[in-house]
């Protein structure tokens, strides 16, 4: 995006643990804040108010790369008390988002976990993500490997409207289908489902149909859900764009999740799509038992 600029920053740490009743990950990292994807919804744009920035423009324009994150995973992973646990990458910014083709931090990172033999799940919008195909196929023979691909609709208004950075909806899914034909665990997450913008029938069955028909292993789902921070982002666009829309997000969104039954009535129709077109749910990636482990588990046998 024109205008924007990439800081260099160290950081002390890099694994942050997620200590959330019911939540699919424990841990999870992001070598990167900021996003050029510049998605008007992200949930991570108030991270950028710690730092005295805006979520908004300064988000999308002030990217920060943790140029030392690769060194500071493989200290943290040597530790004794590290059990092997899967790590999350990319749930507060997108891990190959464009300073990714310059820093390779991701890739470092990946190449990291692969020495460790250390899984990984992987949420993104990038197609960057085809050159790591070596790397990634080293880590799946060794550890438990999951690529998601952030897929909410592959209508190209909604996307050119809402995610006016990210890569168009039909390239993330070729980038998927070319790392399923690679041997790679991956799929789709439709996510997030845009009230009024995504959420009919007609439009949740596209994503699903053609996400079947690039090879997706699996396919998960989610609602839109508004913070602070990025509520303010994202209301306006409804407001100038959609105003006969705009009643019903104020209603749905008093609050940061839009209400159960709505989002219920919304699941229902993605796990019949799913299932008429043959997909599964995801399953979070595990640890492959290496020799040494092997050996532990004969020995205990």
């Amino acid at each position: 995006m024109a205008g924007a600029e990439v800081q260099e920053i160290h950081c002390k740490t890099l694994l942050n643990r997620i200590d959330v009743p019911g939540f699919p990950f424990k841990w999870t990292m992001n070598p990167y804040r900021g996003c050029r994807h510049a998605c008007r919804y992200c949930y991570a744009r108030p991270t950028h108010e710690f730092w005295g920035l805006d979520a908004g423009r300064e988000f999308e324009q002030r990217v920060f790369a943790k140029v030392n994150a690769p060194q500071v995973l493989r200290s943290e992973l040597r530790k004794p008390k590290w059990r092997g646990e899967p790590i999350a990458i990319g749930t507060a910014s997108d891990p190959y988002e464009p300073a990714e083709s310059q820093y390779r931090l991701t890739r470092q990172i990946l190449e990291v976990l692969r020495d460790f033999r250390n899984p990984v799940s992987i949420t993104t919008k990038g197609v960057l993500v085809r050159r790591d195909v070596d790397v990634l196929k080293e880590l799946s023979e060794v550890a438990g490997v999951q690529v998601s691909f952030s897929v909410g609709t592959i209508d190209d208004d909604v996307w050119k409207e809402t995610e006016p950075g990210a890569p168009a909806p039909m390239a993330r899914l070729e980038a998927m289908q070319f790392l399923v034909e690679n041997g790679i665990n991956a799929g789709v997450s439709m996510a997030p489902i845009l009230p009024g913008l995504s959420d009919s029938p007609e439009s949740i069955n596209a994503v699903v149909e053609a996400a079947a028909d690039h090879g997706a292993r699996f396919l998960s789902a989610n609602l839109l859900f508004l913070k602070p921070g990025s509520k303010e982002w994202f209301m306006p666009l409804i407001r100038e764009s959609h105003p006969h829309l705009a009643p019903g997000y104020a209603q749905l969104y008093r609050k940061t999740y839009a209400p159960q039954d709505y989002t219920r009535s919304v699941l229902k129709v993605v796990d019949e799509a799913r299932d008429r077109w043959g997909l599964v749910a995801p399953k979070p990636p595990r640890l492959l038992p290496g020799p040494q482990m092997q050996m532990e588990l004969a020995l205990t046998a």
